[in-house]
Formats: structure tokens, sequence, C-alpha cells
């Protein structure tokens, strides 16, 4: 769990995820969202299982509306994969651990 980190603003943002090295998993997702809500755990899970090869990072879209802007985030839960900054992968909806996993794994 220590692995999920809540990013708050475009400028943390940046500097970990944009202009950081290796996979991120982002998560964007809305506190009234019921999938987000289900998916919250899997999310944790994948973050454990996947350990130190990938940073697992939480966004709430109504606190960092801007990012949602940039990424054309419109639905939630909607979890981005990135590698080296930029984005490589989009994923729309609730989805198993071992889905969201399959999807790290062709990345790491």
């Amino acid at each position: 769990m220590e692995n999920i980190v809540r990013v708050m603003n475009n400028d943390e943002f940046n500097s970990k995820i944009e202009n950081g090295s290796g996979i991120a998993v982002v998560d964007f997702f809305a506190t009234w969202c019921g999938p987000c809500k289900m998916l919250a755990p899997v999310f944790e899970e994948a973050a454990n299982q996947a350990g130190s090869k990938a940073n697992f990072v939480k966004i709430d879209i109504d606190q960092s509306m801007e990012l949602a802007r940039k990424y054309s985030v419109s639905t939630v839960p909607t979890i981005m994969i990135f590698k080296d900054g930029k984005p490589v992968e989009t994923l729309v909806g609730f989805m198993p651990k071992e889905k969201l996993m399959e999807k790290v794994n062709m990345y790491l």
C-alpha cells in the first residue's frame, strides 16, 4: 500500500510522472464514482504485486481537472500507463487485477 502516491496537482504530476523515468500506472478517479471505489482495492493489490518495478499513482479528477483535460479523461475510472514520461496505454472502466497486471507487465 505504501507504493500508491496520490498526486493532487499539476506540478507534482510533472515532476513525478512526466519528467520521470520507468513505468507509472495512473488511476484517474472520482470520490463519487462507484466503479472507482471497486477498483481501489484492485489497484492497491496491483501496486503491491508490482513492488518497486512501477509507480502507482491516483489522481482525483475533481482536484486535478487540468490533468484530466490534458489527457482527455472523460470517463472514470481511467488508468493510463506511462513509460519514461509518455502515455503508452489507456484502460477505461473497472478491470480485475489479473487484466491490469497483464497490461502493466507488457511495459516492465
